[in-house]
């Protein structure tokens, strides 16, 4: 059935471990920011940065609650990016069958800029992003290269809280559905997003929409 990665939500702390790890093992640089008036930085996803905490401060039954919010690639069972992608250019985007991965192919970094923008606008979750100047496509890619020879991907390695856990999809959605059931006593509106479409498993306290403004909204 493939690898999933499931995110405990009521577990991170928004220490950052996950978008540093990223940054580490890909060898992507730093950007230059500026203060937005968040913790959140940089302020979105972007070619150098394919993971991200989302910080928001939210009310949630009437009190004032950080929320934090990982945002990586979900890595689709269909994946709408690799189909815009074999449209634009067959090696673009691959699919892996074994895992479910989805990454970048050898013709990624030609891309030009249309194709891109065409290939971001399909992905219900706003995830693939171009390179400097519009050009390539870039994402999560689930640590494809570590995976591939039995290794955790960076992020999972790196959380110290256990919010991230990464597995056999089948033993992934069981955990998940444990979990769930153990939160909800403290939480009663816990709920899991998308389970069975997608490989990344949110464990949400409350409305995702607190969280995040997903595009697929």
């Amino acid at each position: 059935m493939g690898k999933a990665i499931f995110a405990d939500l009521t577990r991170c702390t928004a220490c950052r471990g996950c978008q540093i790890a990223c940054k580490q093992w890909k060898n992507l640089p730093g950007e230059e920011t500026r203060n937005t008036g968040s913790h959140q930085n940089p302020p979105d996803l972007s070619g150098k940065t394919l993971r991200l905490v989302r910080f928001t401060e939210a009310r949630v039954d009437g009190k004032l609650e950080w929320l934090f919010f990982p945002e990586q690639c979900r890595h689709c069972y269909s994946p709408p990016c690799v189909r815009a992608a074999e449209d634009v250019g067959s090696d673009i985007l691959l699919h892996d069958a074994a895992t479910g991965a989805i990454y970048p192919g050898r013709a990624a970094p030609l891309v030009q800029k249309d194709d891109a923008q065409t290939i971001r606008e399909a992905c219900p979750y706003d995830i693939p992003r171009p390179g400097e100047k519009g050009v390539g496509v870039f994402k999560c890619d689930f640590c494809f290269d570590r995976i591939s020879n039995g290794m955790l991907p960076s992020c999972v390695l790196s959380c110290p809280t256990g919010s991230l856990v990464f597995g056999e999809e089948e033993e992934i959605v069981a955990l998940a559905k444990e979990r769930l059931k153990e939160v909800r006593k403290r939480f009663p509106k816990a709920y899991l997003g998308d389970p069975g479409g997608v490989r990344v498993i949110y464990l949400y306290q409350t409305d995702h929409r607190l969280y995040y403004q997903d595009p697929i909204e």
